[in-house]
C-alpha cells in the first residue's frame, strides 16, 4: 500500500459532517489523487525553467 498523503480523521470528519460515510477504499483513492496532482505540478514547473516553488499555479 502506498503512503497515505491525506489527514484521515479531517476527510472522514468533513465526509461524516455531510451525511456520509468513507468507503474502505476512499482514502487510498484520494491520496492517489493528490499524489498525481502533486507530480503533475512539480513537472509543469520544470517546464517553467529555474522555478524551485509551487504555487497555485501549478495546480
Amino acid at each position: 500500500m502506498a503512503e497515505i498523503l491525506v489527514v484521515v480523521s479531517k476527510v472522514k470528519k468533513m465526509v461524516k459532517e455531510a451525511g456520509f460515510r468513507t468507503g474502505a477504499d476512499y482514502i487510498a483513492s484520494l491520496s492517489g489523487k493528490i499524489e498525481e496532482t502533486v507530480k503533475a505540478s512539480i513537472e509543469k514547473a520544470k517546464l517553467a525553467g529555474d522555478k524551485k516553488t509551487l504555487g497555485s499555479e501549478d495546480i
